[in-house]
């Protein structure tokens, strides 16, 4: 049966109101897509006039691999202005956080997918950018500024009968190879182990300040403290 690749590109983009224009297959290295979004276009912030379309700027995103091979997102981007030239409106440019946040590199569902990859199971930010064919930077960014909210909600860390800490090597650094290390902070209860956070140094100070910053109640509840022989 024959296909009609613009119509398959359709179901991959999976978003409603936005349109496949084509697909560019020439490149050796990705499979590229061209859309744009098919909403009307909007009122002018000030005089409410229906606005002109001044220019179409394209941004190229990484996108999920498809067909065993990675894969761009071209947006071509509406940048509306205000028909009255005495409108004092300036132009600007529409945004559609469904297909990416405003100034990413990457689609809004390969940075929560390469978030899942990395911070769920454990993959390194190196092999995923490898996967995506992109930057090792791109995959970081995203990972960064998908999982931060994860990490900072309070909801993430919930009751722990017993609180363990262990010292790491983090790394070697400078010329002199000076060790840096870091402190885990691990909710070792039985059948629930997780890691709760990584604060910096060997010493009391940074598990400390962690759990001073905890809630009165939440300490309470702590059982036990799993700790090694180590001076620190």
């Amino acid at each position: 049966m024959e296909v009609d690749p613009t119509r398959l590109c359709e179901l991959l983009v999976g978003l409603p109101a936005i349109n496949v224009l084509g697909i560019d297959d020439e490149r050796v290295d990705s499979v590229v897509v061209h859309v744009e979004t098919a909403s009307e276009p909007p009122p002018c912030p000030r005089c409410r006039r229906r606005a002109w379309v001044k220019d179409r700027p394209m941004v190229e995103l990484v996108d999920l691999a498809c067909f065993g091979r990675p894969a761009r997102l071209v947006w071509h981007k509406h940048r509306w202005c205000c028909p009255d030239d005495a409108c004092a409106a300036a132009s600007w440019t529409g945004e559609d956080t469904r297909i990416a946040p405003a100034r990413a590199a990457m689609t809004d569902r390969a940075g929560r997918w390469s978030c899942v990859q990395v911070g769920r199971l454990g993959r390194t930010v190196a092999e995923v950018a490898r996967e995506l064919g992109c930057d090792w930077h791109t995959v970081n960014d995203a990972v960064i500024a998908y999982g931060t909210p994860l990490v900072d909600d309070p909801a993430r860390i919930g009751m722990v009968d017993a609180l363990g800490l262990d010292e790491t090597l983090f790394c070697r650094q400078g010329r002199w190879r000076t060790q840096l290390w870091c402190t885990s902070i691990v909710d070792v209860t039985p059948g629930h182990t997780q890691l709760l956070d990584v604060v910096a140094g060997r010493s009391a100070t940074g598990p400390s300040r962690w759990l001073e910053e905890r809630p009165d109640e939440w300490r309470e509840v702590i059982r036990f403290g799993v700790l090694d022989l180590s001076g620190p």
